[in-house]
């Protein structure tokens, strides 16, 4: 499998100096980021008032959007939102269903999972209930592009080498997403956003944010 950049993933050590020398980078990518998210929050509300519409109407007893502990740049924790795709106490049936994981490694996929709601079916396919992280990425937790921050309990199974993709700004949207996504093994998503993060520029996250707007509307391997 080959990402944009024409070479297969590769598991090889993040050197030091790779990120001092997107220093610059790193500063065009927060104001990108802060004009982005903000604009983005404006114009997408209709589609965000429909959104909740939809939510409530398909699980009345339960909230628009979620809130979730995550893992984010140098281990540090954060508060991350989602609209809400999954019933009520979703996260206290998990335990039941761990045996059933999909994906080897720390993560937990499963492609008919039983919490999701109807609508958060769609959602979830679409990458629509990422949207609220805009409000993530303009406080600074998050960037529009970079690895998926992890839970908590991932984070605690997590080698010294799959530590080095929370060396930067986790992403809305990244590299792994328009790559095959959960198609792709927990090892295989460490190497590309690796391998992300060793070739870093403007010119690649506009690729990706491209490719993440044609996964809305064709969706890739989300559920």
């Amino acid at each position: 499998m080959e990402n944009y950049l024409g070479k297969k993933p590769q598991t090889a050590s993040i050197d030091a100096d790779i990120l001092a020398e997107q220093h610059g980078y790193t500063a065009v990518k927060r104001l990108i980021d802060a004009v982005g998210s903000a604009v983005g929050l404006v114009l997408l509300s209709p589609l965000f008032f429909v959104l909740a519409i939809l939510i409530k109407l398909d699980d009345p007893a339960g909230p628009v959007f979620f809130s979730q502990i995550r893992i984010g740049k140098d281990g540090q924790e954060f508060r991350m939102y989602k609209f809400r795709s999954m019933c009520v106490g979703a996260e206290s049936k998990l335990a039941k269903l761990v045996e059933k994981n999909e994906i080897d490694g720390p993560m937990f996929k499963m492609k008919e999972d039983p919490r999701v709601t109807r609508i958060g079916r769609f959602i979830r396919k679409s990458s629509l209930d990422e949207l609220p992280q805009l409000y993530n990425v303009l406080r600074g937790d998050m960037s529009l592009v970079g690895p998926r921050p992890c839970l908590p309990r991932e984070y605690q199974e997590y080698s010294e080498h799959d530590k080095q993709r929370l060396l930067v700004l986790p992403g809305c949207t990244g590299l792994w997403q328009v790559s095959g996504r959960n198609a792709l093994s927990f090892d295989q998503m460490v190497g590309i956003d690796l391998e992300y993060i060793s070739h870093r520029s403007i010119l690649n996250d506009i690729v990706i944010l491209f490719k993440t707007v044609k996964v809305i509307f064709v969706p890739n391997q989300a559920y």
